[in-house]
């Protein structure tokens, strides 16, 4: 069973045998990663030590930017936002397109799929391209639209309903937008993997593993069922600890296997179709935390905002949950110098609320969780944010197009902070050491 902790999953280590068990063995290399879940096909899998690892190739990756899709509302009928398009020219649309932001797609309210409970999918970053009279369907309109689909994995299929009869179009606060009789490049096959496999390095396979390695030599169809791999990735620190991470696993099937260089008795396994890779930055924030939680404040202050983001998340796997909070009325103080963007406010919230490596939420609904308690202090309490004129500067209203949403405001947070009883004082000066 995993636990969901704001838009990730991480595994609990339930099993005392892991939880406790110190991951060390006797080669030149220490392991770096335990792989916790199942092999094979089971109808109700168990959540068991799969192998532990020197290395996992491709697991960590920078792949290039998701490049951004067309799609066409056919017979469409704009409302709201979508009505700029019927000012645009037919011919020789202005390229950059007319911005619409984010746009749900789904049944009308009298549709099958309404009744059957299809939430429909959301188009994000929406760019209204140009639009032409419907061949189809007289009186309407084809709107041709830039933007991307609102998919966890960028190998994601969208499957498309069978029941549904046509779609309405809603803006995120759920204004209509109008209708149209289809869409198209919306729904589609699951894409194959960015990183078609990753090698697992100097491996001690466990039971399960070895279970699907003994499979290779055979090429039926159960035999490549009992070398599926599907696990969950927990980062070994040097003193054998183990700290279960949050959307990061592999998943695919084993297609080779060969004794590896790292020791005697270690193996290469390779497999095919794995999921989307962590970004290769990743690597070195978790390296941070290998002999310990980091000392020093700021680490992250020369991150971008998708690294940014990657070190809330390994702060939130390191969180320990068995520590009390600090009492109501403690004063904190939050180093306001790299706060440019909203991951970089989570970062320092954190380390101002617990220290460096601190973890205070990492989207808004984990910071509003984190504010009620249980997450380092109890409010309400007081916060000296130095330096705020920085984030005054930068976290102002407008469109996030990195977050696909509106970006937070430093007036937001300071709302967020008064409905939790924070008290909160913004000295402005920017100091210019670090």
């Amino acid at each position: 069973m995993r636990r969901f902790l704001g838009d990730r999953y991480v595994w609990p280590v339930t099993n005392d045998r892991l939880a406790e068990q110190p991951w060390r063995w006797n080669v030149g290399v220490a392991p770096r990663w335990l792989l916790v879940g199942h092999t094979g096909t089971p109808q109700y899998p168990d959540e068991e030590a799969v192998a532990v690892c020197a290395d996992i190739d491709g697991l960590f990756v920078d792949l290039p930017p998701r490049p951004r899709e067309r799609f066409t509302l056919l017979g469409c009928v704009p409302d709201g936002v979508l009505t700029a398009a019927l000012d645009r020219p037919t011919q020789n649309p202005d390229p950059e397109g007319a911005w619409a932001g984010d746009l749900w797609v789904s049944a009308k309210p009298d549709d099958p799929a309404v009744r059957r409970g299809w939430l429909g999918e959301r188009l994000l970053d929406v760019i209204v391209l140009g639009h032409r009279p419907s061949r189809d369907w007289p009186g309407r309109v084809d709107l041709e639209l830039e933007g991307l689909a609102d998919v966890d994995d960028r190998t994601d299929g969208i499957a498309r309903p069978d029941d549904v009869t046509g779609f309405a179009l809603t803006d995120p606060d759920g204004a209509p937008c109008g209708t149209c009789a289809d869409v198209t490049g919306l729904f589609r096959e699951p894409a194959e993997p960015p990183v078609p496999q990753v090698i697992l390095i100097g491996c001690r396979p466990e039971p399960p593993l070895l279970d699907a390695i003994a499979a290779l030599p055979r090429s039926t169809k159960a035999a490549q069922r009992r070398r599926r791999v599907s696990a969950q990735v927990g980062a070994v620190a040097a003193d054998g600890s183990v700290t279960p991470l949050i959307d990061c696993g592999v998943s695919g099937t084993i297609v080779a296997c060969v004794p590896s260089t790292h020791g005697a008795g270690l193996l290469d396994v390779t497999i095919a179709g794995n999921a989307e890779p962590r970004p290769a930055g990743t690597r070195g924030i978790l390296d941070l935390w290998f002999t310990g939680r980091p000392t020093r404040r700021n680490l992250w202050g020369d991150y971008d905002r998708t690294l940014r983001h990657e070190w809330a998340g390994v702060a939130l796997a390191h969180h320990r949950s068995d520590v009390p909070d600090r009492p109501a009325g403690t004063a904190f103080d939050l180093d306001g110098r790299f706060v440019t963007d909203v991951e970089g406010f989570y970062c320092a919230i954190g380390e101002a609320i617990n220290g460096p490596g601190g973890y205070f939420g990492w989207n808004l609904d984990a910071f509003d969780d984190c504010l009620s308690g249980k997450w380092g202090v109890r409010a309400p309490f007081r916060l000296v944010w130095h330096d705020s004129a920085v984030a005054r500067e930068r976290l102002v209203a407008g469109y996030d197009r990195h977050r696909h949403g509106p970006a937070v405001t430093l007036e937001y947070l300071l709302r967020m902070f008064t409905e939790h009883g924070v008290e909160v004082e913004l000295p402005g000066r920017v100091r210019p050491d670090r």
